[in-house]
């Protein structure tokens, strides 16, 4: 399947899903540090609505300070907006194929983890196509682009519970693929849903 169908896919699931948050969950804080439910949907919907020109634009404006940009555009895409106004942009975002310069599988990856970014927080994970989560598993092992997966992830065995996936040598870390796609990540939250010894090395790089 072509990855942008697979973000596709997965946009649209999430909305449907923030869509029926209760007004409650949106101040509560996700699983990014500092940051609320509301702040990781206007970062998606930023994102989504980002080309390498706009980017390169953004980060110059910014004094090259990443997280100054990003602080920025989550402020901006809040402003004057409800939580269904925030809801509905992203559903209009569902089918672009915008966005910072990067490969297409690490948007797949930002839409399926920052998702549980949210939902991991509230209720638990929600279900994901495996082959998208094996394709985001793939990449991330095999890159240490902006979020360290790969030296994360060095001398531990990942091996998946629910499907036949394993990457790595060394001591195991054993569970969902969704609970090891957001360790390799860094989500410090996800080493709960995991066993074995590996889940030792790895919490001391989350």
């Amino acid at each position: 399947m072509d990855t942008w169908q697979m973000i596709r896919t997965e946009r649209a699931a999430l909305v449907d899903a923030l869509a029926a948050l209760p007004a409650s969950a949106w101040d509560r804080p996700s699983l990014c540090a500092g940051w609320t439910v509301r702040d990781v949907v206007a970062h998606m919907i930023a994102t989504a609505s980002m080309t390498p020109p706009r980017f390169f634009a953004k980060l110059i404006g910014s004094g090259f300070r990443f997280d100054a940009m990003v602080r920025k555009d989550i402020a901006a895409i809040i402003a004057d907006r409800t939580d269904v106004d925030l809801v509905e942009l992203l559903r209009t975002r569902v089918d672009t194929r915008t966005a910072p310069p990067g490969p297409s599988l690490s948007w797949l990856g930002e839409t399926i983890v920052h998702g549980e970014d949210v939902f991991r927080a509230l209720d638990g994970y929600r279900d994901h196509p495996i082959n998208h989560l094996i394709a985001v598993a793939d990449f991330y092992k095999n890159s240490d682009m902006l979020i360290g997966a790969k030296s994360r992830v060095a001398g531990v065995t990942l091996a998946a519970t629910d499907a036949d996936w394993r990457h790595g040598t060394g001591p195991e870390a054993n569970g969902p693929m969704i609970a090891l796609v957001m360790v390799m990540t860094g989500r410090s939250a996800a080493l709960d849903d995991l066993t074995g010894d590996g889940v030792t090395t790895l919490r001391a790089r989350c």
